[in-house]
């Protein structure tokens, strides 16, 4: 019996979290760049691609295509833009499409309330969405800094997570300002649901699409709404091609 999951608004938090009024503390610092910290995140984030390589070609039986696009971009910082359908997946798969050492990913506040798991994110490259103007402001600050060394920045502009969901659902432009103010490429990863050969679990396929890369004579926001739309219709495209359901998701009028 395939699962029912019921929404008002696509804006929906459909997966509660115990710790959703985590907040951080106001000398939180977003990057860990001392020796002994550098040392950690090598360690952790090694420890993540392996296990992402278990998990993700193991467990989830996941194929990514496209990867091969971004490689010419593999010594430059970039962005990847996806769609989050996967708790567990979205976490651990860009460690295998980008370069691990060089990861980096958006993240609600709220994880860094989860025990032992909230001290080891900044370590991995998780970097916390800001709750105030200031945490905002460094926030940026971190994603300049990381994306003029090489760091590869992962962003699900859906924000929430709705679990093998097959459609992309609206989201604002507002990060896409990343890419614009840092002059980097951007890449669509859209996660699409194959029925499975046996079980009940779907098979995965994830897209990579891209690069895109605004008209740099148009001003600042025109280039923010035309790469919202073009990493928008990419996904939205690659969403077409699932055809499996293991949820099903049910809009419930107010």
């Amino acid at each position: 019996m395939v699962k029912t999951i019921y929404y008002t608004e696509p804006t929906d938090d459909v997966v509660q979290s115990a710790h959703q009024d985590f907040q951080l503390q106001d000398d939180f610092r977003w990057l860990r760049t001392k020796p002994a910290e550098r040392c950690w995140s090598w360690m952790i984030r090694g420890g993540a691609k392996a296990f992402a390589y278990l998990y993700t070609y193991g467990w989830r039986r996941a194929k990514i295509v496209g990867q091969a696009k971004l490689q010419p971009y593999q010594n430059q910082g970039y962005f990847v833009y996806g769609n989050h359908t996967q708790p567990v997946n979205d976490v651990f798969m860009p460690f295998l499409i980008g370069q691990a050492q060089h990861f980096y990913a958006l993240a609600a506040p709220a994880n860094w309330g989860i025990p032992i798991i909230g001290l080891l994110l900044s370590y991995g490259g998780a970097l916390p969405v800001g709750n105030s103007l200031h945490q905002t402001a460094q926030l940026l600050k971190a994603v300049q800094t990381v994306s003029r060394h090489q760091g590869h920045v992962f962003i699900y502009p859906e924000a929430h997570v709705w679990p093998n969901y097959t459609e992309i659902r609206p989201f604002p432009d507002t990060s896409f300002r990343f890419p614009i103010k840092n002059q980097r490429p951007a890449f669509a990863m859209t996660t699409t649901y194959q029925k499975p050969r046996w079980g009940k679990k779907p098979r995965l396929t994830v897209f990579i699409d891209g690069p895109f890369i605004p008209d740099h004579n148009l001003s600042l926001k025109k280039q923010q709404s035309w790469l919202h739309d073009q990493i928008q219709a990419a996904m939205v495209s690659r969403a077409r091609l699932s055809n499996y359901e293991a949820i099903k998701y049910i809009q419930e009028r107010r």
